[in-house]
């Protein structure tokens, strides 16, 4: 793909270099880590580029490049066609297909970068670019493998960098875990969370790979593949359909658990699970299953009990008498001593339950500071060197616990989890589905 070239604005100094150096592999560029620094004025433009900008990449790119504190430097996609609409809208900056050529190239003009990939590709990107000193915004899950999201808290922590997580609606939580930590419905032992997803969104349970299919001249394969292992194109695993296959998504936990755990890992002060177990229907080597069941077990956190936390996709749902005549299609159940809280995802108040028992009930106070634009946040932390909501310091352990799931469905087995070491106990077998092999030319 050629590069439309642009006369953006120099970078203003906002990294500061340091001595250690490192070569891209392939491309024979140098770059220098570097720590970055906040601005010294929040009115500064933030210069960005967009990995990804069809699909979910489009309203990113929407959201963010239609910031008026963002410059947008470059944009960079492997499919000419999917991300048109979004290169005739900038098209007078660069265009890339190759993220690692684009980095190479732009470092020195960019303060920070938005990767919104097929979960596969997200650590790569992301890694690379915050070793150059350069503010992520990534869009969940944060990472394929469990190691590429520790590898990516690490970096981030080590270069200082702002960081978020594409959970947009993790500000709507704020009064559910106002409710809990204030003791509304007591001490929370159980927690019941659902999603409707992949029934009807996309095919899981896939036991054999598709047929090949002439590749169309627009996409670069290869590129597209980037660390997973070479194959033949088909139809079948692009676009969003990449979710229902192991080598490239995470299926329905990857989807939709780190917005719905969201309000739960808040609001208990959650982290690492002891033990993660899973029962399923037709899972592959290939795909996750059409659905699953997932039980979670959370250790003593403070005053705050241990807490069981049970997934449910696919169409499963809960007992039907937890939820006193309520639906609950994507969101959280709270069961707490003295009552429950019911929280769909989105912007809908949280429920309490049984509802006769809180009619009167006025709630704690607003303690959470309100902040509504997600992406606006992440911005203006990039510039004045503030506080986002979904950091990866916050995300990548909530990331974690959504794909210990996949680890439990694809051993089959209840996993026993320490978090410390990273290792799961009980079954060494699980080794191969924490840690990926990445092709060669891609590296953490």
């Amino acid at each position: 793909m050629s590069e439309i070239q642009s006369n953006g604005p120099t970078r203003r100094a906002f990294i500061k270099n340091v001595s250690l150096a490192a070569g891209i592999a392939g491309l024979g560029g140098i770059w220098t880590e570097g720590e970055a620094r906040a601005s010294q004025s929040p009115n500064e433009k933030l210069n960005v580029v967009f990995v990804g900008v069809g699909g979910k990449g489009a309203g990113d790119l929407v959201e963010i490049g239609g910031d008026p504190g963002v410059n947008v430097v470059a944009l960079c996609d492997v499919d000419e066609t999917r991300a048109a609409a979004s290169f005739n809208k900038y098209p007078n900056v660069k265009k890339y297909a190759d993220f690692r050529v684009m980095l190479d190239k732009e470092h020195k003009n960019i303060d920070a970068v938005v990767v919104s990939t097929p979960d596969h590709c997200h650590a790569v990107i992301a890694v690379m670019a915050m070793k150059m000193g350069k503010h992520v915004y990534c869009q969940k899950p944060l990472a394929h493998s469990i190691q590429e999201v520790r590898t990516m808290q690490d970096v981030a922590k080590r270069m200082k960098v702002v960081t978020q997580m594409g959970t947009q609606a993790h500000p709507t939580y704020a009064r559910t875990v106002e409710l809990i930590q204030s003791g509304a419905i007591g001490n929370v032992h159980e927690v019941h969370v659902v999603t409707d997803r992949p029934a009807g969104w996309w095919p899981q349970g896939m036991t054999s790979a598709p047929t090949t299919e002439p590749t169309p001249a627009t996409l670069n394969w290869d590129l597209w593949l980037g660390p997973a292992a070479k194959r033949e194109y088909s139809s079948k695993y692009l676009p969003f359909v990449w979710r229902g296959w192991w080598d490239f998504g995470t299926g329905a936990m990857g989807d939709m658990a780190c917005h719905l755990l969201d309000g739960p890992y808040w609001a208990l002060n959650l982290k690492y699970p002891t033990s993660v177990s899973a029962v399923s229907d037709q899972i592959s080597p290939l795909s996750p299953p059409l659905w699953s069941i997932v039980t979670y077990e959370f250790p003593k956190r403070g005053k705050m009990p241990p807490v069981k936390l049970i997934w449910y996709d696919g169409k499963k749902l809960p007992p039907v008498e937890l939820l006193e005549g309520h639906k609950i299609e994507n969101g959280s159940l709270f069961v707490g001593d003295n009552g429950k809280l019911l929280k769909e995802h989105g912007d809908s108040e949280p429920i309490l339950l049984p509802e006769g028992k809180f009619a009167d009930f006025k709630g704690p106070a607003e303690t959470i500071k309100r902040y509504t634009n997600h992406y606006k946040q992440w911005v203006d932390a990039c510039k004045t060197g503030g506080e986002t909501g979904s950091n990866f310091e916050y995300a990548c352990p909530l990331t974690e616990t959504a794909l210990l799931a996949n680890v439990a469905l694809r051993t089959g087995k209840k996993i026993e989890w320490n978090g410390k070491k990273m290792r799961a106990t009980n079954a060494p077998e699980a080794e191969q589905y924490v840690k990926y092999q990445f092709r060669s030319g891609y590296k953490l």
